[in-house]
C-alpha cells in the first residue's frame, strides 16, 4: 500500500497549520509532547522521531525549521530514487520548502500545500524552475520508460535546446517542432534515449490464467510475445489480473514483478459478472472454477466497465492471456491484492536496533498483529494503524488471525520481538501453512498469501553486543520452556551442550511457575566447566530499564532472572576483560596461538 505522509509539528505556533494540512489531505499529525495540545501521536525527541519515520519510508511534512529536519535525516540519507519526500513548512504557513524527494512527490505536495495555505512553494529543482515540470515524475497513470535518460534530457533543455512533444502533451508545456529533446507519449514500444524520453499511458490490463505450477519463464515468454504481437509496450500495462484461486501461482507473480505492476485478483463470481463481454466463454472453465473465462474476464474486470478486449484469449499448454484497454489511464485498481503477511522481528525494542527493512514493512502494513507490548515499542510507526493485540500465550491465535486477515487481501505485519525466526512466530506461521484446512491448518485462501520474513536483531545478538564478544567461538541457544518441548529433551540438549563446551544462550529461562530448569542447567554445566565461568544476565535489552550484570556460574541464582532476561553462559575458555567502563565478556577463538607464535594447531 502507498505510505501516507505524516505532518510533524513541534510547537503550538505551528499546530494550527499542521492540522489544516492534515485535515485537507487526510494525513496524521504527530506532535511534540508538552508543546502541542492535539495530535494523533506524540513524541519526545524530534530528531529521533523524524529519523525513524524517514528510515521507514514515510514522507514527512515538518511544520518547523528546515534545519531540524535536515539534521534528523542526514545520518540515514541513501539514494534520491528510494528516499521519501521531506518538506518544511514555516510555523505561520507562509513558506513551503521541498527539502528531499522533489521528483518523488515533494514538489507536487509543496505546490498543493502552498495553494491550500496561500503560501509560496520554494521549489528549487532545476526542471521545475526552468519549465515548470519534473520530467522524471509523469502524471499519475503514466510511466517513463527510460528514466535513466532523464538527467541528460533535462541538461539539454536547461541549455536552451528546446522540447518537442510527440503524442499527448501530458506536461502541458509548449512544443517546439525544432526542439532537440523529444517527449514521446505512446502506448507502443519505442526505444528511448537521452534526446527522447518515452512515456506510456497505463490503459491496459493483462489478464492471465494458468495451470497449477505453470513454468514462470515459459509464461513470461508467452506474455512478451503477446504484447509484441499486439504492439503494446510493457510500460502501458497497469496491472496483471486473474482469479483469486491463482493468486499464489509463481507464473502470475513473476509476470507482475517483471512488468513492475501489481497483481489484482477477483472471485469467480466477480469474473462471471463479465461473462456477457467475453469473446471466448468456456463451459469447461466454468465447470472447473465457476466462471466462463479467467484471462478475458480478469482483464475486463480490472480495466473497468468501459474497457474493451483488444487481445482475445491466447493460449499455450499451461497458460492463457488476454488484454483489455480502458479509455483513460488506470489510476485506481479494481479487485484486491493477493494479500501479504510480513513476519517481522523488531529487535529488543529500541528503534536504533530495528532494521530499515522491518521499519519499511511495518510502515507499509495496513494492520499490525502481535503482543501489545511489542506493537507499543514501534512508537510512531504504529500510530493510526489498525492493530490486533494478543496476550502472551496467544501465539497460535495471533498467527491464525494474521494469516486469515492477509487472506482477505490485506497487508498485515506480524510483529515479534528480537528475530521472528528465533523462538518466535516465524516457525508457527509456516507450521500452520504446512497443514491442510482439515488438519487444523488455515483456510485455502490463507495458503495463497505472500509471506515475507525480515530479519531482526535477536536478544542473543543484543546481549552479546552489550557483553563484548562472548560468541567469538561456537555457541548454541536453548529454550528452557517446557510448555512445548518435553523436559527430557531439554535436559538431553543441556548435557550435550555442556559436553560440547558451547557458549550457551538461554531463552525463556524462568517463569512464575517454572523455576527449576535454570538451576538444573547450572548444575549440569558445572560438571563440565569451571565454577568461575562468566555468566551474563541481560534484562530489558535496548529499553530505558536495561540492566546488565555478570556472575560466576556457581553463583548464578534463579531469583535474579525473569522472562525478560537473556542468560549467556560462557564456555570453559570464556573470560572477562577488565576495561575502563567495566568488565567485558569474550570467548577466544584461538588467535592467541598466532599472537604467541604457536602455529602448530589449527584455528
Amino acid at each position: 500500500m502507498a505510505v501516507k505522509p505524516v505532518v510533524v509539528t513541534l510547537s503550538r505556533a505551528g499546530e494550527d497549520v499542521a492540522h489544516r494540512i492534515a485535515s485537507k489531505f487526510g494525513y496524521q499529525v504527530h506532535g511534540r509532547e508538552g508543546r502541542v495540545d492535539k495530535a494523533d501521536a506524540f513524541f519526545g525527541n524530534a530528531l529521533d522521531h523524524v529519523r525513524t519515520l524517514f528510515a521507514a519510508g514515510v514522507p514527512v511534512i515538518g511544520v518547523c525549521a528546515s534545519g531540524i529536519l535536515i539534521r534528523a535525516v542526514a545520518p540515514v540519507l541513501n539514494h534520491k530514487r528510494t528516499e521519501p519526500a521531506v518538506l518544511s513548512v514555516s510555523d505561520d504557513g507562509s513558506v513551503v520548502i521541498p527539502l528531499l524527494g522533489g521528483h518523488r512527490g515533494a514538489n507536487r505536495m509543496a505546490s498543493e500545500i502552498a495553494m491550500l495555505l496561500e503560501a509560496k512553494a520554494a521549489v528549487t529543482t532545476a526542471g521545475d524552475v526552468a519549465i515548470g515540470v519534473a520530467l522524471d515524475e509523469p502524471p499519475l497513470g503514466y510511466c517513463i520508460a527510460n528514466i535513466e535518460d532523464a538527467k541528460d534530457a533535462m541538461s539539454a533543455i536547461l541549455a536552451g535546446k528546446g522540447v518537442r512533444v510527440v503524442g499527448e502533451n501530458i506536461f502541458g508545456i509548449e512544443s517546439d517542432e525544432n526542439g532537440a529533446v523529444t517527449l514521446t507519449v505512446t502506448e507502443a514500444p519505442v526505444e528511448g534515449s537521452g534526446s527522447n524520453l518515452v512515456y506510456h499511458p497505463q490503459r491496459y490490463v493483462l489478464g492471465l490464467g494458468s495451470a497449477r505450477g505453470a513454468d514462470a519463464d515459459e509464461t513470461w515468454a508467452f506474455v512478451e510475445k503477446t504484447l509484441a504481437d499486439a504492439g503494446i509496450a510493457k510500460g502501458s500495462i497497469a496491472c496483471v489480473a486473474s482469479l483469486d484461486l491463482k493468486g499464489d501461482e509463481p507464473a502470475m507473480n513473476e509476470a507482475a514483478r517483471r512488468l513492475g505492476v501489481p497483481l489484482r485478483v477477483f472471485t469467480a463470481a466477480e469474473l462471471e459478472a463479465e461473462a456477457g463481454r467475453l469473446a471466448n466463454p468456456s463451459d469447461v472453465v466454468f465447470a472447473e472454477v465457476g466462471c466462463h473465462g479467467v484471462s478475458e474476464g480478469a482483464a475486463l474486470a480490472a480495466a473497468g466497465p468501459d474497457a474493451v478486449l483488444v487481445v482475445e484469449k491466447q493460449k499455450i499448454a499451461e497458460a492463457t492471456c488476454a488484454i483489455a484497454r480502458a479509455p483513460l489511464p488506470i489510476t485506481e485498481m479494481a479487485g484486491r491484492s493477493r494479500g501479504r503477511l510480513s513476519v517481522v522481528g523488531i529487535g529488543p525494542g529500541q528503534a536504533a536496533w530495528r532494521t530499515p527493512e522491518v521499519s519499511r514493512l511495518v510502515s507499509e502494513a495496513e494492520e499490525l498483529v502481535g503482543y501489545g507490548l511489542y506493537i507499543d515499542l514501534l512508537g510512531p510507526l504504529a500510530a493510526g494503524k489498525h492493530r490486533a493485540d494478543f496476550p502472551l500465550g496467544g501465539e497460535e491465535d495471533r498467527c491464525r488471525y494474521a494469516l486469515e486477515r492477509a487472506a482477505e487481501g490485506r497487508n498485515v505485519a506480524l510483529v515479534c520481538s528480537g528475530d521472528a525466526g528465533i523462538y518466535a512466530m516465524g516457525a508457527l506461521v509456516f507450521e500452520l501453512l504446512d497443514r491442510a484446512p482439515d488438519q487444523m491448518g488455515v483456510s485455502d485462501a490463507a495458503h495463497r498469501v505472500e509471506v515475507v520474513c525480515s530479519p531482526g536483531v535477536s536478544a542473543l545478538q543484543g546481549a552479546a553486543a552489550r557483553a563484548g564478544a562472548p560468541l567469538g567461538h561456537d555457541f548454541c541457544t536453548i529454550s528452557l520452556s517446557d510448555l512445548l518441548t518435553p523436559r527430557a529433551d531439554i535436559l538431553r540438549r543441556l548435557k550435550a551442550a555442556a559436553e560440547g563446551d558451547f557458549v550457551i544462550a538461554f531463552y525463556n529461562p524462568v517463569s512464575k511457575t517454572r523455576r527449576t530448569l535454570l538451576a538444573e542447567a547450572r548444575d549440569i554445566l558445572l560438571e563440565h566447566r569451571p565454577a568461575d565461568t562468566p555468566v551474563m544476565l541481560a534484562s530489558s535489552l535496548g529499553r530505558p530499564e536495561e540492566y546488565v550484570r555478570y556472575r560466576r556460574l556457581d553463583e548464578l541464582e534463579v531469583d535474579e532472572v525473569d522472562m525478560l532476561t537473556v542468560v549467556l553462559v560462557g564456555s570453559s575458555n570464556s573470560r572477562l576483560a577488565q576495561l575502563g567502563e567495566g568488565p567485558r565478556m569474550f570467548t577466544p577463538r584461538g588467535y592467541a596461538r598466532k599472537i604467541d607464535g604457536d602455529l602448530s594447531g589449527k584455528s
